[in-house]
């Protein structure tokens, strides 16, 4: 079956990072920016979502990573070797730590730079400027579970219903 993609659902998803951990949250979103969880998936088109990220600066790390984890990076002189701890890139820019997650979960490509990192949204506290796409009624995605046995899937009702871009009315789509 070949999905040509013109009529194409983007749906927006709220995440609350608060005390989420870092790996775990992020291979969420990257499945929700490539569109992995649609019926309708291609690896090769842009199917993903809109994601808005919430207190982003109350991520957590297992083990001891604050202190351990190091992030490098090259100026491009002799000698420019860079490395910064995961502490202090929380103080110094909150929302860089998850966004390189999970832009390490996405390929390089055309498609990842052009289409799914403007629609990644990354903020500091609770509040965010797209109310209007996201209304205050809606809630955040359900926390990642910690054990596979609790692992829980979008319920059915969450997308349109397959018959509705058929029939020519606009889908709609309900959050729980």
């Amino acid at each position: 079956m070949s999905f040509p993609g013109q009529r194409l659902q983007r749906c927006w998803h709220l995440v609350d990072a608060k005390n989420q951990t870092v790996g775990r949250v992020a291979s969420q979103i990257a499945g929700l920016l490539r569109g992995k969880h649609k019926p309708t998936f291609r690896p090769d088109r842009d199917m993903g979502d809109f994601v808005v990220v919430v207190n982003a600066e109350k991520i957590q790390f297992s083990g001891n990573k604050w202190k351990d984890k190091l992030y490098r990076w090259h100026t491009g002189y002799p000698g420019g070797l860079k490395e910064r701890p995961a502490e202090r890139m929380l103080e110094r820019n909150p929302t860089k730590i998850l966004r390189k997650a999970i832009l390490g979960m996405l390929k390089r490509t055309d498609l990842r730079h052009q289409a799914m990192e403007p629609r990644l949204m990354l903020y500091t506290g609770p509040t965010h400027p797209h109310a209007a796409q996201l209304p205050a009624s809606v809630a955040p995605l359900p926390l990642v579970p910690h054990k596979l046995g609790s692992f829980h899937a979008l319920p059915r009702d969450y997308y349109a219903h397959p018959n509705s871009y058929q029939e020519g009315g606009t889908a709609k789509v309900m959050r729980k």
